[in-house]
């Protein structure tokens, strides 16, 4: 395999530009979890509200970024980052003055599709225009700084919060949206290395189908009365996934091709990097809200507690490219995961109430340090089993790891928060020795969420502290759960990846042998590898 490097003209200058259309989209990503809490008060929201709240933006972007991103491979991927740039401005705008939970959520929906149309550009351009160490590098800056931004995107959030509404947090990204549309405009190459294949269409709606009917149906599998309809979404999911993988079997120029697919190299990579940033995603959601309803943090202070894990990213990113060369991506991969389940483990074990910050800021390094060191061979790897002018099914799955990911592990570790903290304070209510005066409404009201119950602790400050003591104690036994599902799955995937990837040997001839098998003239490929 050549290790010769390509870089692009003003490099420097398009690197930036890149990373400031991403910084766009990992910050509107991350923003919302720290006003969850003022959110859920303003609209007296329920759990479940707060998570599709949570989710929608991940739901937009990993719903859309498959199907967008073999549109900016066909049709031009300068023009789909533009347009997403543009498109970011309106939804940001929509989100901060939103009246109810339905217009919030379309809203952050509608941002989720913009950067559908941006952000996996960011990562097809930087393939397509850097190669060989040049191009590891570059996707270690990219991957470092967007991890890095999407954990102080809390931070800005609870500066805002401080002071202004909590639509506010929605419209702080308008600025840079503003100057990446225009430097996007000016700098970035258009028409680099793009095929001519024609888009499947249907293959691309029936991904939308698929991914946001299995978000949904986690979201809502934990709330009373709502069974039925998360049983039919997971069944649409299933068939939409069935449909998917026979339409891509069959097509002639597939949307996702599954002769690459199959490649150890890139699936491996694929789920493996679904974990890292899904359990970095889920831990700063669940977390933001105990630091704010169990420890009473202010917004800055909750928001100011990821700064250990935007920090040890940054510090990391680099020595991930230099392991990734020298040792490979299953090695750097495994010591990522072996950081993370660290993290998880210390969050497990001492986040509850009266915890000091020194193992909040602990967990949170463990996690940055771990998604440090496995988010730049998750993406690097996706890209170096491709050819380029399919970059953007690299992208698009680069960006499923994170998106899907993060939706998913955001949705499952909301339902057991959810699950967890309404069958707690059942069971509190249900051991009181009050429990015959308390009404099937007002039980309602306490299990909907932590913001009903401090809602209700308000209205009746007599019976105030005796509230928050059990809804408190109820969301600490609803987290605990999460973050013990949370180390499950990192486990599980670690496994994976030890079984799974190559060694370091073997990726470099695997990475050669595909590299060869892609440069065969397209008139000789058989259909399947269209």
């Amino acid at each position: 395999m050549t290790t010769a490097s390509k870089t692009p003209a003003r490099a420097g200058l398009v690197l930036f530009v890149l990373i400031l259309v991403a910084a766009v989209a990992n910050l509107n990503l991350a923003v919302a979890n720290v006003a969850l809490p003022e959110i859920g008060r303003d609209f007296d929201a329920s759990q479940t509200q707060l998570n599709l709240i949570a989710v929608a933006y991940s739901l937009g972007l990993a719903g859309s970024v498959l199907y967008l991103g073999a549109l900016g491979d066909r049709y031009g991927r300068k023009l789909l980052l533009v347009l997403g740039m543009a498109l970011s401005i309106p939804a940001c705008v929509i989100a901060s003055i939103a009246p109810n939970f339905e217009v919030l959520f379309g809203a952050r929906l509608l941002g989720g599709l913009s950067a559908g149309l941006a952000y996996p550009t960011t990562l097809a351009l930087i393939t397509a225009l850097w190669s060989g160490t040049a191009r590891t590098k570059a996707i270690a800056l990219w991957s470092a700084l967007g991890g890095a931004l999407s954990a102080l995107g809390p931070l800005l959030s609870g500066a805002l919060l401080e002071k202004f509404h909590w639509g506010s947090v929605f419209i702080a990204t308008l600025p840079l949206a503003f100057l990446a549309l225009v430097l996007a405009v000016v700098f970035v190459p258009a028409h680099v290395n793009e095929t001519s294949d024609p888009v499947d269409n249907l293959g691309g709606m029936v991904s939308v189908v698929f991914i946001a009917a299995l978000v949904l149906s986690i979201n809502f599998a934990p709330v009373d009365g709502m069974g039925t309809l998360a049983i039919g979404l997971g069944a649409i999911a299933v068939a939409a996934g069935a449909v998917f993988v026979f339409r891509q079997s069959r097509a002639k120029f597939p949307l996702y091709d599954l002769r690459i697919a199959r490649r150890r190299t890139f699936w491996a990579a694929g789920l493996a990097g679904i974990i890292v940033f899904g359990s970095l995603m889920g831990v700063i959601f669940v977390g933001q809200q105990f630091l704010q309803n169990v420890l009473e943090y202010s917004t800055l202070a909750a928001g100011a507690s990821t700064l250990p894990a935007a920090l040890a990213m940054v510090i990391v990113a680099p020595q991930s490219a230099k392991l990734v060369e020298s040792r490979g991506s299953r090695f750097t991969l495994l010591l990522g995961y072996l950081f993370i389940v660290a993290g998880l483990v210390v969050a497990w074990a001492t986040w509850k109430e009266g915890v000091s910050y020194g193992f909040i800021a602990a967990s949170y390094a463990l996690l940055g340090i771990g998604v440090g060191f496995a988010g730049t061979p998750a993406s690097r790897s996706l890209t170096g089993s491709v050819p380029v002018d399919r970059a953007g099914m690299a992208s698009g799955t680069a960006d499923l790891q994170r998106d899907l990911g993060g939706a998913i592990m955001q949705s499952t570790l909301g339902a057991l928060l959810t699950a967890g903290y309404a069958a707690s304070l059942t069971s509190q209510i249900a051991d009181s020795p009050q429990a015959g005066t308390i009404s099937d409404e007002t039980q309602a009201v306490l299990t909907k969420s932590f913001s009903s119950a401090a809602d209700l602790a308000e209205r009746y400050p007599q019976y105030g502290e005796q509230i928050i003591t059990a809804a408190r104690q109820a969301f600490e036994d609803g987290d605990q759960k999460s973050y013990a599902a949370a180390i499950l799955v990192v486990v599980v995937g670690a496994v994976i990846v030890s079984f799974a990837y190559p060694k370091h040997d073997e990726e470099k001839r695997l990475l050669a042998h595909y590299s060869s098998e892609d440069r065969e003239p397209i008139d000789t490929a058989s259909p399947e590898n269209g």
